[in-house]
């Protein structure tokens, strides 16, 4: 795992590391001369520096002195002059950089700067770093026009200029990026929002060489699951298995308007891994279910007028559950009054638990002021994972809205805490994913703009609950076991808009290439491992 961090983790760590014995100076030096390195590997023969008035162009200044006694032509261009910047660091290294093999140009017109940066190979963004936040004045706004234009190759210092460092949100100027060379630890705000369409590629640099030391001394905002932190849910199975072993899913979903959703989940629980999947179903609609699903019993359970779960339904849903491993529940089910009672029976038995789409809206709709106020409602001994998207999260914590994942992180955080319990999940679902546990927030491959369609949640919420069965025995932390169907779910999206291409995946599509997910991420683990196999025969 990567540890991702906020904004005042970073700078935390920063005084760590000066209390360490490395300064902010050399801090500079160092991030400048890692930014050197990620230009130099593209081989410019001229590079264009834009720097700002503070620390994140200092670290320019520093790259563009380095680049240049290289032999390569560089051009800087910055707001005032060298003796003028208000930060002591960066006026510094500018007056040391300007007075050697570098052109220093001071408030260009923007006409000089096009000219500039079409002259350029590669530019290198060091305008503003982590401490941007809101909307940008002139005359940066002017030049990230100019840079965007151009279509130039750009490669940003820790974070592209415009771009909030904390919550992903891009100001109306800001710099599109090919890579992002970030300092230390990636920020939250690269995977948020707006962040992963503007960083490009990140590139990390660790800058001090006991990074590994001290960057546990400190909170993580976040942390970046690797492949091989799956290993263990890529186990072949074992010869003695049986349908029985290998675990068994009751799906409560599905009304007679969208009887669909419970035909997902319910498939996809199934090639996900589950031995046994069953589906609990309004009689409106349990027909439909089994002609779709010849392999699965469907459970007619009592419907009310229009199709959903009706009064009787919780007390038969209930006594069901007691013979699975793990329950879904949600998916097209409606908020009745009916679904109400099925959600709030579940809860209070002890079976593991996967709320997901209705299931969610039927439990805010039962608290008042957000269900972190009134935790009983959810607080359970048993195992339980929440599947919200952000309008739902909204709902559950009661706010207007959630934008960005730190905002969703913050509010899946509030519901794991008030309850307190190690087996909590929330699986704050968006562009980026969020696994968010009591102790522990991990952030999973992300999967393609093509898995924003109608029924993948249903489809994720299927996968997480064929996972949970499959390991009904040896779930040691409930967030890696969401994580790895998140990452599953991922894949299935990238083999999808692959083979029928980005715009045209439905989420049916999804549920057929779940092996084919399963042997991508298990390739990409062994591959890993085989790498770092081969690293450290190198090193020895």
């Amino acid at each position: 795992m990567r540890p991702v961090l906020s904004c005042d983790e970073v700078r935390s760590l920063e005084d760590l590391i000066e209390k360490e014995g490395t300064s902010k100076a050399e801090l500079m030096e160092l991030a400048g001369e890692f930014a050197a390195t990620q230009v130099e590997r593209l081989e410019p023969k001229r590079v264009l520096v834009l720097v700002g008035f503070g620390n994140n162009g200092g670290d320019g200044w520093v790259a563009a002195d380095i680049l240049a006694q290289k032999g390569i032509a560089v051009d800087v261009v910055s707001p005032v002059e060298p003796d003028e910047i208000p930060s002591t660091l960066a006026r510094h290294v500018a007056r040391r950089t300007a007075g050697r093999d570098v052109t220093v140009y001071v408030g260009p017109s923007r006409d000089e700067l096009s000219g500039l940066i079409a002259a350029a190979d590669v530019v290198l963004d060091a305008i503003l770093g982590t401490g941007f936040h809101g909307e940008l004045r002139a005359p940066f706004t002017i030049w990230i026009e100019a840079l965007n234009d151009a279509a130039a190759t750009v490669v940003a210092v820790d974070v592209p200029s415009g771009l909030d460092a904390e919550t992903g949100i891009a100001a109306s100027a800001c710099v599109r990026a090919d890579e992002t060379a970030t300092m230390l630890a990636p920020k939250l705000g690269l995977f948020s929002a707006d962040g992963p369409e503007y960083a490009g590629e990140l590139i990390c640099g660790e800058l001090y060489d006991k990074l590994d030391g001290v960057i546990d001394d400190i909170e993580h905002a976040a942390e970046i699951l690797e492949a091989e932190d799956l290993i263990d849910f890529m186990e072949p199975l074992p010869a003695s298995v049986n349908k029985y072993t290998r675990g068994s899913v009751l799906v409560v979903a599905g009304s007679g308007t969208y009887p669909g959703a419970a035909i997902m989940a319910a498939k996809a629980a199934a090639r996900s891994g589950a031995g046994y999947v069953a589906v609990a179903a309004p009689d409106a609609c349990a027909n439909l279910i089994r002609l779709a699903l010849p392999s699965v019993p469907v459970f007619a359970m009592p419907s009310d007028s229009r199709g959903s779960f009706g009064a009787a339904a919780p007390m038969q849903v209930v006594e069901l559950a007691k013979h699975y491993n793990c329950v879904l529940c949600g998916p097209g089910m409606t908020t009745a009054a009916g679904c109400m009672s099925v959600v709030t029976s579940l809860l209070a038995l002890d079976v593991p638990l996967i709320l997901d789409a209705d299931a969610l809206n039927c439990l805010a709709s039962v608290a008042i002021g957000g269900i972190d106020a009134t935790p009983e409602l959810y607080r359970r001994e048993a195992p339980l994972i929440m599947t919200p998207h952000t309008g739902e999260l909204a709902r559950l914590v009661d706010e207007e809205s959630i934008d960005d994942l730190a905002s969703a992180i913050d509010a899946s955080q509030r519901i794991v805490w008030a309850a307190g319990s190690d087996d909590l999940v929330v699986v704050a679902k968006g562009p980026t994913t969020a696994i968010v546990g009591v102790e522990k927030v991990l952030l999973p491959l992300s999967g393609p703009a093509a898995l924003a369609t109608a029924g993948s949640g249903d489809v994720l919420a299927g996968i997480i609950a064929g996972t949970m069965a499959l390991n009904h025995e040896g779930v040691e932390a409930w967030e890696l076991l969401a994580a790895y169907a998140v990452m599953l779910h991922s894949y299935t999206g990238f083999a999808a808009a692959e083979r029928w291409g980005e715009k045209s995946v439905i989420a049916t599509d999804l549920i057929d290439l779940i092996g084919d997910a399963m042997r991508l991420a298990t390739d990409e683990v062994l591959g890993g491992l085989e790498g770092a196999r081969d690293t450290a025969d190198k090193e020895a």
